[in-house]
């Protein structure tokens, strides 16, 4: 069954943390008046928490919201009156015991806060935040499965994995790369679509932040869009989220189907990196349809 997603990635600059909230509206707006069948609007990490003061990471202390704070309220009022699935990039979010999390946020049409994620890999030693402790996917009901990484976790190939495992077949990459490794990323996000037959969208900041070359990938590596270069513009498409299945199905250009490769009878396979093992029965990705597996997504929860 076809489920098709009409997506609009917006390569634009960060906004100032200190920008009044009707910006940030205003500029959602103008992209659906230019774009009115999206469904679903992606921002590129740290939109909204814009710095360019010489303490960078006092002002990022300060952009500093918690999770259900007065930011969230509003983001969630605007994807409300729009109707549509906001992932306005991450903010930066102060945590119950203080900490600094960098968070993305997916907001429903409406209009309720219906996942976050807090970015596990943060770029040390050049950022300051803590990391967060689990990997997150959330369902999108007649779209979906969804899964976020953000920016330097790509560079981790468990997260896209796991997000893969537990049933993503779009996962969200909102990006503020203002370094020459651009290139790099964007072989990651091709190979990370191959290796788990999954839809990558990696989102970049635009200019005079970031460096841009956002893009789209389909769950066989295939670039379906890009953009060319760090100036601000709008990439749009439509997928259809049932391409992840057919492709498992059918295999990668018609030949790899990677999560079928173990039989009940294989033996585990040891992973010393862990301290565990991969175990063949519980290879499979989860059905997006049915519910999540249960597994433990937080070390903290068990300590």
């Amino acid at each position: 069954m076809s489920r098709p997603l009409p997506l609009a990635l917006a390569q634009e600059s960060p906004l100032a943390a200190t920008a009044p909230p009707d910006e940030f509206a205003a500029q959602v707006q103008a992209l659906l008046a230019a774009h009115p069948e999206t469904r679903l609007v992606l921002y590129p990490e740290l939109h909204l928490c814009g710095v360019t003061g010489p303490d960078r990471d006092a002002e990022l202390e300060a952009a500093a919201e918690p999770l259900h704070g007065a930011r969230t309220r509003r983001l969630a009022e605007l994807a409300g009156d729009l109707g549509i699935w906001l992932v306005p990039g991450s903010v930066c979010e102060r945590g119950e015991q203080g900490e600094l999390f960098n968070t993305a946020l997916a907001f429903s049409p409406h209009g309720e806060l219906i996942s976050w994620y807090r970015k596990v890999f943060p770029w040390r030693p050049y950022e300051p935040y803590d990391p967060g402790d689990r990997f997150v996917v959330f369902d999108a009901p007649g779209i979906g499965r969804l899964g976020f990484s953000i920016c330097y976790d790509s560079w981790f190939p468990e997260v896209t994995r796991h997000l893969a495992w537990l049933g993503a077949e779009l996962v969200l990459n909102p990006v503020q790369t203002t370094t020459p490794d651009r290139e790099q990323e964007l072989v990651l996000a091709r190979a990370h679509a191959i290796t788990n037959q999954i839809f990558v969208a990696g989102l970049n900041a635009a200019a005079p932040v970031g460096t841009g070359d956002s893009l789209l990938v389909g769950p066989e590596g295939h670039v379906l869009a890009r953009t060319e270069g760090a100036a601000a513009t709008t990439l749009t498409a439509t997928v259809d989220l049932d391409e992840v299945r057919r492709v498992r199905t059918e295999g990668t250009a018609g030949l790899n189907r990677m999560w079928d490769q173990f039989t009940e009878s294989d033996a585990p396979i040891a992973l010393p990196l862990y301290d565990g093992h991969l175990d063949p029965r519980r290879w499979r990705p989860a059905d997006p349809g049915a519910p999540r597996p249960a597994t433990r997504t937080s070390l903290r929860e068990d300590s």
